[in-house]
């Protein structure tokens, strides 16, 4: 059955799921095969540290690249044009963050994770574990987002319509992650980053050039396809139709700019991948790849949205499994039948899943590595002993991520992701940058800022119209995650909480640091900015 018929199958199932399994077997085998030596912490965490700057930067561009990018964005374009590439622009624009401020400092003092640095400036168990705390928070946020672009996706392929058969691929997405990251560690995971973005950047360039052949490579031209395609006309050229509607929404627009741009520096996956090379230089030009990586590939979203908005058309695109998440795959399907949807399918996928590994061994490392290693077992634990913690941890953080999939799994996937960038700009960023570059910065003003930012990005979140009482969320979410009209406790009117609760986490640093009885050490700090800068000590571990 070969049909785009509003509620059918997509392409034929049998293809479709063949290509599939094809993907998921070879990354499989990389993983495994990379995995060899997986015996010591440095290699389960960080992969030995033996990547290059070259290398890692396509892989972090591939942990970057998830399916918020691939899917949600495109999608976002497809039905609200200018405004949906506006998700974009505060990805990459992010990325200077972490090149002019963050890359060299904390690859010189941070052995595994964000609660290491902390750990490096402040020495103090509470510090750790609050850090640690908010890595699994943010991780778990993103992790939301990608299963429900897997369920989506996949629902799509095999025409799977119950709530039900929807919930089914999420918890298979799950399973696959969690056998990943046990097997595989940072060093498999890395190397499927690398694969997996490679064929992502081929894939997404080849199905640009095919939507801009059909345009006569006119980029105006198919702007004006798109244009006439749209029940908005040539307003989804411009600016306004999704964030310009009303008050509410122009500040939704600029929450949502500040988390985008603040979010990427606080990205505990991101961050950890900055400890897989072996030097400052080469996280600098890890990051100079990436930027490159993802600059092109959201060029390439652009023309993939407008092409789905003109080829496909907004009404097939909401009417389907997901909604603007299969904007992508219905594109390709228009574009080259069967075989291209296959394809283009089974590497947002295999971009899922790649993702979503690397996703889970952060969290797994996060709390192996901090909670059980450095605050249960007081630094005492050995290497194989929090490997198998971590691997145990994994198991755990993968359940709890079906079941939020499965909530989730009618969200855009974009919109998922901005609200991570959110929790982790207000939880993780503040206390990273006041620990890097302010002398006066101690215990209580860590603990006030990770736990302030936590506090108010995650309740801001629950008490607004994206958990409840919204039929269509102002930002392009779509419906509230509680489908009942009638259930409403939403007091926060924003989508995003990044407006309030990125400042307020920066505020309550600096209260709590200049309210502190027990002033900053200045010898610590000046030993902080000696590593920091120069790298000296930093293979000898995490004591300063």
């Amino acid at each position: 059955m070969t049909t785009l018929a509003s509620g059918g199958v997509v392409g034929i199932p049998a293809v479709n799921i063949t290509i599939f399994a094809f993907f998921v077997v070879v990354t499989l085998i990389i993983a495994l095969t990379a995995a060899g030596g997986n015996q010591t912490t440095t290699d389960y965490y960080a992969g030995g540290r033996a990547f290059s700057g070259r290398q890692n930067g396509i892989a972090i561009g591939g942990d970057y690249l998830s399916a918020a990018s691939f899917l949600g964005i495109a999608g976002l374009i497809a039905l609200h044009g200018y405004d949906g590439f506006l998700y974009s622009i505060g990805f990459l624009v992010g990325w200077l963050l972490v090149l002019l401020l963050v890359a060299a400092p904390l690859r010189n003092t941070g052995r595994y994770t964000t609660a290491d640095v902390l750990d490096l400036r402040l020495r103090a168990v509470p510090v750790r574990a609050a850090a640690a705390v908010s890595t699994l928070t943010v991780s778990l946020f993103y992790l939301l987002a990608q299963m429900a672009g897997a369920g989506a996706l996949v629902s799509l392929l095999l025409g799977v319509r119950s709530s039900a058969g929807q919930d089914i691929t999420v918890a298979v997405v799950g399973l696959l992650m969690i056998f990943y990251v046990l097997v595989g560690g940072m060093k498999g995971t890395t190397w499927v980053q690398i694969v997996k973005a490679t064929i992502l950047a081929v894939g997404a360039a080849a199905t640009t050039i095919w939507v801009l052949a059909r345009a006569g490579f006119s980029l105006s031209g198919l702007l004006r396809h798109a244009a006439a395609s749209s029940q908005a006309g040539s307003a989804v050229l411009g600016p306004g139709l999704l964030y310009g509607v009303n008050t509410v929404s122009k500040f939704n627009f600029i929450s949502l700019s500040i988390a985008l741009v603040l979010g990427t520096a606080g990205l505990p996956h991101v961050l950890m991948r900055l400890y897989t090379v072996p030097s400052a230089s080469e996280a600098r030009r890890s990051v100079v790849w990436t930027v490159w990586l993802v600059g092109l590939f959201y060029l390439f979203t652009l023309v993939l949205g407008y092409g789905a908005m003109w080829l496909v058309g907004g009404k097939q695109i909401e009417s389907s499994p997901g909604a603007a998440n299969s904007a992508v795959p219905l594109l390709a399907f228009r574009l080259g039948g069967t075989l291209l949807l296959g394809i283009v399918a089974a590497v947002a996928f295999a971009t899922i899943l790649a993702v979503v590994a690397g996703l889970t061994i952060t969290a797994s490392a996060s709390f192996a590595h901090d909670v059980y290693a450095g605050v249960l077992r007081g630094g005492d634990a050995g290497p194989g002993e929090e490997v198998r913690v971590a691997r145990v941890t994994a198991v755990v953080i993968g359940g709890v991520a079906v079941i939020g999939g499965i909530f989730a799994k009618d969200v855009d996937v974009a919109f998922l992701v901005a609200l991570a960038f959110a929790v982790a700009a207000s939880a993780n960023l503040p206390s990273i940058l006041y620990s890097l570059f302010w002398p006066r910065f101690t215990s209580r003003g860590a603990l006030w800022s990770i736990y302030g930012g936590l506090i108010s990005s995650v309740g801001l979140i629950i008490f607004s119209p994206v958990v409840s009482g919204s039929a269509s969320a102002p930002g392009g979410a779509g419906p509230s995650l509680i489908s009942d009209p009638h259930i409403n406790f939403a007091f926060f009117p924003l989508d995003n909480p990044g407006i309030v609760s990125i400042p307020l986490a920066f505020f309550l640093g600096w209260l709590g640091s200049v309210t502190d009885k027990r002033p900053s050490d200045p010898a610590r700090f000046a030993r902080m900015q000696v590593r920091a800068l120069t790298g000296i000590g930093a293979e000898r571990g995490s004591q300063v």
